[in-house]
């Protein structure tokens, strides 16, 4: 059974708010062995010409992950997540963000189509707003294979 294309554009995923954290930042910069002390000493972040410390690349994907039901929308369309594959993730800059920073983020399916009969596609674009301004964007690919729906 495919994913509905219908239903999937018309579900309604919650808008909401996160605090960008220096801890979490540091920990990030760990993880992903990140050595320039701009990302984790907040005097070396300004003496680069930061505010405060920036924001990793890819952080901002774990951001996504802070919504109150962050899978929700896969169990609203019937999904079963153990049938889910992360497919791919891009990232488009606006603006830098930084430590400090109150970032609302809006998700929305762009796209769901069925591939083969093995596996459907699953695209969710989301924006990334510190106040009114534009920040970043992203795009998330999600495989749901076959027998992964309800």
């Amino acid at each position: 059974m495919a994913i509905d294309e219908r239903r999937a554009l018309e579900l309604e995923l919650a808008p909401f708010e996160v605090v960008i954290e220096r801890g979490r930042l540091r920990m990030f910069a760990a993880s992903i062995g990140e050595s320039d002390p701009a990302c984790t000493d907040v005097e070396a972040a300004r003496a680069a010409g930061h505010p405060d410390l920036p924001v990793p690349p890819t952080f901002l994907f774990s951001v996504e992950l802070d919504g109150p039901r962050p899978f929700a929308f896969l169990e609203d369309l019937g999904i079963d997540l153990a049938t889910v594959l992360h497919g791919e993730q891009s990232f488009t800059y606006h603006r830098p963000v930084h430590a400090g920073d109150t970032i609302t983020v809006r998700q929305r399916i762009v796209s769901a189509t069925a591939k083969t009969p093995a596996m459907d596609f699953l695209v969710r674009r989301s924006t990334f707003r510190r106040g009114t301004e534009l920040v970043a964007e992203a795009e998330n690919l999600t495989i749901v294979r076959a027998g992964g729906l309800a």
